[in-house]
């Protein structure tokens, strides 16, 4: 903890789902019910898969394997409706340290980003909702960037939008495809426990904690020296 970073934080970019809110139930869920609307129902490997993964990948995955013929863009509104009734039913489930972490940050003067898998929509509705929209310059879902993590390209995206380059990054997911995509894209990365529903492996993120409250300044400055 005493051996200083290499370079200073510079940004901290954030997954959404299980990261920020714990909402990975409702994301396979939402989809099941789009899906049982076109008559077709969800294998319980394709319900984990959803888990950790874009919506470029699940669309793929659902037309490889049920023949879907509708455009992305339209299943996504069927599901993200699914889901705004699951919500208005139990709201928001913010994950503990979310908040303070977000605003703590902020305060600093840190560029954030998040870095989505799920929806654009989705994500601006989701920060909307639980109060974050303005603490963050760059909110990145599905559809703005051109392939789904494991790869990269979420990530640098975010970084492009922040105009930051990776040295100075640190990365916070819930799943290991994150965790792969921010370490390729050369960041830092932290993997946090609390809203990791799938029960990933972690252990190749350079560090792993329990909840975002354990993220204070000294873990940033150390997670920069980890790489």
């Amino acid at each position: 903890m005493g051996i200083l970073p290499t370079m200073a934080l510079q940004a901290v970019l954030f997954d959404l789902d299980g990261t920020l809110i714990d909402s990975e139930r409702d994301n396979i869920e939402s989809v099941a019910m789009a899906m049982r609307k076109l008559g077709k129902t969800l294998t319980q490997v394709e319900r984990d898969f959803i888990i950790g993964h874009s919506w470029r990948d699940i669309y793929d995955m659902l037309v490889r394997n049920h023949k879907i013929v509708m455009a992305m863009g339209d299943l996504i509104n069927i599901a993200v409706d699914e889901k705004q009734s699951l919500i208005e039913a139990h709201g928001f489930n913010v994950l503990p340290g979310a908040i303070d972490l977000v605003k703590r940050l902020f305060d600093r003067g840190i560029p954030l980003a998040i870095a989505s898998g799920s929806s654009h929509r989705e994500v601006h509705e989701a920060i909307e909702g639980i109060g974050l929209k303005p603490y963050f310059r760059v909110l990145l879902g599905a559809e703005d960037y051109p392939a789904g993590k494991p790869d990269p390209a979420p990530y640098k995206a975010a970084m492009k939008g922040l105009g930051v380059g990776p040295a100075g990054c640190v990365v916070i997911e819930d799943a290991l495809p994150g965790v792969r995509s921010g370490k390729t894209a050369g960041a830092a990365v932290v993997g946090v426990q609390a809203g990791n529903f799938a029960k990933y492996d972690l252990s190749e993120a350079h560090l792993v904690v329990q909840t975002l409250i354990d993220l204070d300044d000294a873990v940033f400055d150390h997670v920069l020296t980890l790489r």
